[in-house]
């Protein structure tokens, strides 16, 4: 998009100049739990499973049999079979600054995002900061950059290569973007001798466009056919959850509740439900910092399900849930109040079809 944002921070990282030991940032530690109050994940309905004890911002393979995840913000890209338990670590070979997000593409290679510099005493300038890189876990390379940075987290298609990412305003200070504004871009990932690379780019929305004002983060491309992209909303209406159709760029609100943290993350493979992380359960309204998974209806309706419930037990919360593209399971990180977004603290399995009535598939 900028080239001559780009080019510098690129040229770092190809010609090796990151070398140095890692510099990541230790995790926050959890605000204390009241004083006899047990901790859910040692209170788990029989439909859930605690997969390990730390990490955070889960993604399935493509065959459902593999769950990749964070170490911790700014950590390691690891990976854990669902049979046996095993979890290497894909990111131990190279050295790097950490990753902010670790996500399959269509063709199993991994898409991270991560900085290519790190400053200790300012580490929302590293989460700002973050680029896109593509790693082939299956060998001792380190990963090729795609030359964009990504406002959180960008989307893989689970059927193409093909990703959507964001823009903010803060990540050029140049003044490129006006203060405040958001885009959301998408372009195919193609290989040219081995090397992954963008090939028409294009813009499909910018929050200067909306008849309202809004963050934007794509979260899914929605099956089966992809023809539509589910995003979030910040800042209008507390959070609401959207879609806009990639052909004729019209805008759905799915969630629709003023005044509720509704914020998408994780799609059914049916296309019929998204999972949400929402506050709707508390007539506080606390916004993410209480949230809890719930199930939406992409109908338009608004209608939605509770289907964890880790923030019914102070200082807790349930959050970042994915869902399995056969449909059987969604994993999902236990989080605490009073630290950043995203910060997990294990990584849980659920299993939808031994799921209560109502909360499965």
């Amino acid at each position: 998009m900028r080239s001559n944002t780009v080019v510098p921070a690129l040229k770092r990282v190809a010609l090796g100049v990151l070398c140095m030991p890692l510099m990541a940032a230790g995790q926050q530690p959890p605000p204390a739990a009241p004083a006899g109050v047990l901790p859910p994940d040692q209170n788990l309905p029989p439909h859930i499973r605690k997969l390990t004890g730390f990490g955070e911002r889960a993604d399935f393979s493509l065959d459902s049999k593999r769950v990749l995840f964070l170490s911790k913000t700014f950590g390691d890209a690891m990976e854990i079979d669902l049979a046996t338990g095993v979890i290497r670590n894909l990111t131990s070979h190279f050295p790097h600054y950490g990753f902010t997000r670790a996500l399959y593409l269509s063709n199993g290679h991994i898409l991270l995002s991560g900085p290519t510099e790190f400053n200790p005493a300012d580490v929302g300038a590293a989460r700002t900061n973050c680029w896109l890189f593509v790693l082939d876990p299956t060998g001792n390379t380190r990963p090729q950059p795609l030359g964009v940075k990504a406002a959180e987290g960008p989307v893989p298609s689970r059927k193409r290569l093909h990703i959507a990412w964001s823009y903010r305003a803060a990540q050029f200070p140049g003044g490129d973007m006006p203060a405040g504004s958001s885009q959301i871009h998408e372009a195919d990932i193609v290989y040219e001798q081995k090397v992954p690379k963008l090939a028409n780019q294009r813009k499909i929305l910018d929050s200067r466009d909306l008849p309202f004002r809004a963050t934007l983060e794509p979260q899914n491309y929605r099956p089966p056919l992809e023809r539509e992209l589910i995003f979030s909303a910040y800042d209008y209406q507390q959070g609401e959850v959207f879609g806009v159709d990639l052909t004729t760029g019209k805008l759905t609100n799915y969630s629709n509740g003023p005044g509720v943290y509704d914020e998408p993350e994780g799609i059914f493979p049916s296309g019929e439900f998204t999972t949400v992380e929402s506050d709707k359960h508390n007539p506080a309204g606390k916004g993410f910092d209480r949230a809890d998974i719930h199930k939406l209806r992409l109908d338009g309706s608004g209608a939605m399900e509770r289907l964890t419930f880790f923030a019914d037990v102070p200082t807790y919360r349930a959050s970042n849930p994915v869902v399995s593209d056969d449909g059987h399971y969604m994993a999902f990180q236990m989080g605490r109040s009073g630290v950043a977004a995203g910060i997990g603290y294990g990584i849980f399995l659920y299993d939808l079809d031994k799921a209560p009535s109502g909360r499965g598939r």
